[in-house]
This record gives structure tokens, sequence and C-alpha cells, in this order.
């Protein structure tokens, strides 16, 4: 798209089935009405600084209270309730120490190989306070950054949190990450200090992390890092160097368990989270603490419809912002049980999910859709053993998901019972932007439904202009909201020219753009269609591969599948298909030519892929996000280039290239 940007991208795809919320779970919701809705998206269409500044006062503890609800002055760089004084770590566990909350278990943590941990609001806020002095004692004060590189454990939303505490921004690297991506990160956030673990547990190996730690700050690299805090976790033999290296048991026995949280403005940077490209070095998006705060709060409580019962799990890493929103802000704040997870699904242990499920009786799962189409491929007969009543909810983030494998998600781990909110969001939008409220909305499979109320979402053409109907064009935001990320970290002017100067408006207004396609149906639903370098041009029809993808998924003999374009001489671009078969099938010339006129059928003989590859497995992130550039590269015969740090497993691109 980006080549000829007022070409909109083709949507064919017809789906048609709607699912109205059942009357059962109406009947509890917060927001039990369409009506309630609209209700909630008009008052804040019509004034939203009274209907933010509200939900600001009413949601969250202030020590002072702000005097202007936003400052818009200097777009694209906004500040939300200005003059206020908060603390998210305080919002989520000192608040809820006066009353019974106090004892409500607040983290419950499964680790590998069979640990288990809980918390409740009251033990959690001492071992965070115990966390924070320590922090103190080791020299870091309100503005120094501390980097996170952890594994899925209790500690890493307790340093979180910590950090929060006393006004240090914490950027938290995702643990697989190499030390070479580590060193880039901690460099460009001129990290004072590291927060670390001997190692992880990750499908059935230690994963070390302490060692990719040492190598990144090797040779004076990371000049600013004056600590290094590490988490007994594995118990194998690292390196401790005695000028810079503390053992997180040995210097937390020492502190005490009362730390008053800071008094930070709301615009003070609560984190610096950095974001992958395909070419360059990785973003660092900024957000702040107030308004960051108020939108995970708000989002996790109206999609969620959460009540005072249930058990939540999200099975995000703490390392993306899903982990940051929806396993540590958003339900703490709110007051609930949130769950944390180290493992994963793995050959040795295929039911791992729905296990921990069983075992706590999660009444709330939230995943993504590369997990949904991994446990279709295995088919049904692994849930179908464990059992998984207690779900009354279920969500989907990360990417589109094809409606087979929402409906697969809907009758097989839901029992047909479960309302879905799939969700369509960005580490830079801070939470969730569009999504179902499952009390209120009919959903329909694959489609993430209407915008949040608040949210002035469009599907629009190069000069931001409205397109029809069912046509393709870019998805947009129009206004600003709280948990909008703030800049790029010491780099507004790629934060301006990435998401706000890519589209030039004929009013001259800024809109905020990052990347995804998307249509809007005739009941005005959003129906994300991927990322718009991700789109075919066939014989000047442009084709979004999200569409080619889930006709492949919708097939009886798939599990996954990815597609991609190559250059061709005749057409612009020729369609590369990379599939996976469900388990036990094995593929032929026959299964190519069945599939092929299936998305002939489900499309049109224009979306009828060239060639189809077929794969074990297809090169994902370490997030579950297929690497699309690395098939476009692999499909066109080229070099693979920049960054391959997430990705999950190396040993796919071998398997590819031969």
């Amino acid at each position: 798209m980006a080549s000829d940007p007022s070409i909109s991208i083709e949507s064919v795809l017809q789906e048609q089935r709607v699912f109205e919320p059942s009357p059962g779970f109406v009947k509890t919701s917060q927001i039990s009405s369409f009506t309630r809705y609209q209700e909630m998206v008009d008052s804040a269409k019509t004034d939203p600084n009274k209907f933010w500044g509200e939900a600001a006062l009413k949601e969250l503890h202030w020590f002072k209270s702000f005097e202007k609800v936003l400052d818009w002055s200097n777009p694209p760089f906004a500040k939300w309730f200005v003059g206020g004084k908060t603390n998210i770590s305080f919002n989520c566990l000192d608040r809820h120490l006066d009353g019974p909350t106090a004892d409500k278990t607040a983290l419950i943590w499964e680790g590998e190989p069979g640990d288990q941990k809980k918390y409740t609001y009251r033990e959690l806020h001492s071992e965070v306070c115990k966390v924070a002095n320590a922090l103190k004692s080791l020299g870091i004060t309100r503005g120094d950054l501390v980097a996170l590189y952890m594994p899925m454990v209790p500690e890493a939303a307790i340093a979180m949190l910590a950090c929060a505490r006393i006004g240090a921004p914490h950027s938290v690297v995702f643990g697989g990450f190499s030390s070479e991506a580590l060193r880039d990160r901690l460099v460009d956030g001129n990290a004072k200090a590291v927060i670390t673990a001997d190692g992880g547990f990750r499908k059935d190996k230690i994963i070390s992390l302490k060692t990719a730690v040492d190598n990144a700050l090797s040779e004076g690299s990371c000049p600013s890092v004056k600590s290094v805090l590490v988490v007994q976790r594995t118990g194998e033999k690292v390196q401790m160097n005695a000028e810079r290296d503390v053992w997180w048991h040995e210097i937390i026995k020492k502190q005490t368990s009362e730390c008053p949280a800071e008094q930070l403005d709301s615009e003070d940077t609560l984190f610096v989270l950095y974001t992958s490209g395909s070419t360059g070095k990785p973003k660092g998006v900024v957000h702040t603490t107030a308004g960051y705060n108020l939108w995970a709060h708000l989002t996790f409580k109206w999609i969620f419809d959460i009540r005072d019962d249930d058990i939540y799990w999200c099975t995000a890493d703490v390392g993306w912002i899903t982990g940051h929103s929806y396993i540590v802000y958003g339900p703490l704040s709110n007051g609930a049980t949130t769950v944390m997870y180290e493992g994963v699904p793995r050959p040795s242990n295929p039911g791992a999910f729905w296990d921990v499920i069983q075992k706590y009786k999660i009444s709330i799962f939230y995943t993504a859709p590369t997990a949904i189409r991994a446990f279709m491929k295995s088919g049904r007969e692994i849930p179908d053993q464990f059992d998984l009543s207690s779900l009354r909810l279920l969500g989907t983030v990360g990417e589109p998901i094809n409606p087979e494998a929402w409906v697969w998600y809907r009758e097989v781990i839901g029992g047909s019972n479960c309302p879905i909110v799939d969700t369509w969001w960005q580490t830079e939008t801070g939470g969730v932007m569009i999504s179902p409220l499952p009390g209120a909305t009919p959903t329909k499979p694959g489609s993430a439904t209407l915008p949040l109320p608040g949210i002035d979402a469009d599907v629009v053409d190069s000069n931001g202009n409205s397109v029809s109907t069912n046509e393709g064009g870019y998805l947009v935001i129009k206004s600003p909201w709280p948990g909008m990320m703030r800049t790029v970290h010491k780099n507004a002017k790629r934060f301006r020219e990435s998401y706000w100067e890519y589209l030039k408006p004929v009013d001259g207004n800024y809109i905020y753009f990052a990347g995804d396609g998307a249509r809007r149906d005739e009941d005005g639903y959003f129906w994300v269609m991927g990322r718009v370098d991700d789109v075919i041009n066939v014989s000047g029809h442009r084709l979004g591969t999200m569409e080619i993808e889930s006709a492949l998924v919708s097939h009886e003999l798939v599990s996954e599948a990815a597609v991609v374009g190559r250059p061709d001489d005749l057409k612009g671009e020729s369609i590369v298909a990379f599939v996976t078969l469900k388990s036990g099938i094995d593929p032929d010339e026959g299964s190519i030519d069945q599939l092929r006129a299936h998305v002939s059928r489900e499309i049109g003989p224009i979306a009828k892929p060239d060639e189809i590859k077929f794969t074990e497995s297809l090169p994902k992130t370490r997030s579950g996000k297929i690497m699309r550039r690395i098939l476009r590269a692999l499909a066109s015969g080229k070099e693979i280039s920049g960054d391959t740090s997430t990705l999950e497993d190396k040993s796919v691109l071998d398997n590819l290239r031969s």
C-alpha cells in the first residue's frame, strides 16, 4: 500500500455469521446492552473532556487532582490530566489495602517445572516495597531508567511495580532476546540498572539470562549501567561481578516492607517499551503515568466484564505490551486476580494451557490467534481431556484471527457458551482500542467489531477521507486518547513522522496511523486486514493477505497459513502461500489443487495462490506473530535482512530454505 496509498485493498471474503450475547451473560454484565454502549460512545463524543475527566476521578487515586484534562496545544504531543499527581503502583496496591481486597489473591504464578506461588494484595504490596527500597539502596532515583530482562516469574511483575513506585521508568526487554538486542535497548535507554535472573525455563530447557546480560555489558559497551540485580531462578552457576552484581534474595532480606509511593506528575514517564522494526533500530515507545493507568484500567474493566470472583489469565509475556497492560497494570488496578505462567505448550506437554485452566478454575482466558491455530492443528482430543467449564469469557490478542479459528475457539474451548472479545490494539496505543463488549456487542467471527467509547477510529484514504463500506483503507485514530504513546524515546522527529505524518489529511489535522489496513462493513464493524505492507498487487487488484490466509485456514486440511507476494513480470506480484497442515495429514499434489480451488471459491480466481509451500511450522516472533517479511524474502529468493532477534525458533528458517 505504501507504494500507492490512494489505492485501497480489495476485500471480498464474506463472513455472515453473527453471535448475540447470551441472555445469561447479559443478565450479570456491567455493560449489558448495546444501547448502554452507544450512550457511552455518545457521551465521549459530545464532551470528551468531561468523559475522560470524570472517569479519571472515579477510577484512579490522586494525591493531587489535575487542573486540565487534555492539553493538545502542540499536536501530536499530548499531555493528559495536567497538574495531577498519582502513582500507578499505589493504584495497583495501596488503595486495595483498606478493605477485603487486601487479603484477596492478587497474583497466582505457575512455574516450570511445577513451581507455584500465590500473593495476596497485602503480600504483594510488602514485596514491592522491599524491592523499591532495594533499588533505592543501589542508587536508583526518580527518573533513572531500569531495564528488566527476566523470565516469567513473579519477580518480574514485582520489579515493574517497584520501579513505578519510586518513579524510575522501566524498560522490559523480553527474556528471549539476544544479548545484542538487549545491548541496543540498554544503550538507547541509557539504563542505570538491569534486573535479571540466572536463567529461566522454556520448553523443557534452561535459558541463560545472566550470561546474556554479561555479554551485553562486556567491554564497557553500556557505561550507564551501574548495577545488576539477579534473581536466583534455575540455580545454574553464573559469574557475579563484585562491583556491579547483587543477588536479589540477599539484598531484599535487608529491606523494610514500607516504602511510600512517590507522588508523580501525570506525565512522568512510566515505561519505555521497544518495538522491533523490519529495518533500523527498534523504537522506544514512551508511555506516561496517569493516562496509561486510566486506559489500562478502563479497558480491562470494560472488555473482560471483570467480577470480584474471576480468575483471569493472559498468556502473554510481561516483556510485551500485552503483559504490561493485561497481566500487571490493568488487572491489579482493578483489584482482580491475575495469573502468570512461565511455561508454554510443547510436545512434552501439549495440554499445558488446559491443565492450568482446570487447576485454577480460570474464568477469563486471553491468548493469541497463533496459539489457537496451533491447538486446532493438534485437534480437540487434547482439550477435551480437561474440565474447562470454569471459563465464562474468551479473548484474542496480537493479530487478526481467522473466522474458522474463532469458531473453533468458541466451540471447543468455550463449549459454545463463552463470548469472544477479539481485541485490536498496539504497543503504541497502550491498551485495547477496538473490541466487543461481551454483554453488549453482537460478534462476527474475525471482526474486532467496534471502537471502545472515546476512541474515534476510522478507515480512510491517503487524504484522510473516510472510504466507502467494505472498501479497504488505512485504520486510523482521529482524536487523542489517554493511553496513547507520548513520543519515541529520544526521537520526537521519528514519532511525528512514523505515526502522525504518514497520511496527509486535506484539513491539516493530525491523525494517528501505525500501519494497519482495515475495512468497515455495513454494520460499521471493523475488519483488520493486517499490516499495509502485507498487501499483494495482482494484475491491478490489491488483495489483503489476511483474507487469503483466512480462506486457506477455513479448509479442513489446514491448520495455519501465511501468504506473501513475489515479484512477477506479468502480474506485478504472484501469490505464494506457506501452509501448515493439521496433524496426521501428508501433503501431495492433490492437496495443492484442493486448496487453490478452495481459495478460488471463497474469494475468487484472482486470489488463487500461484504457489503453495507446505511446512511443518512458520517463522514466528516469541510473541507469536508470523514474520512475513522473512517469508517474502524466501519466496523471492532474496537474502533475509533486518532484525531477526525476535525469532522464536531459528531452525524453522533452515527447514524453509530446504
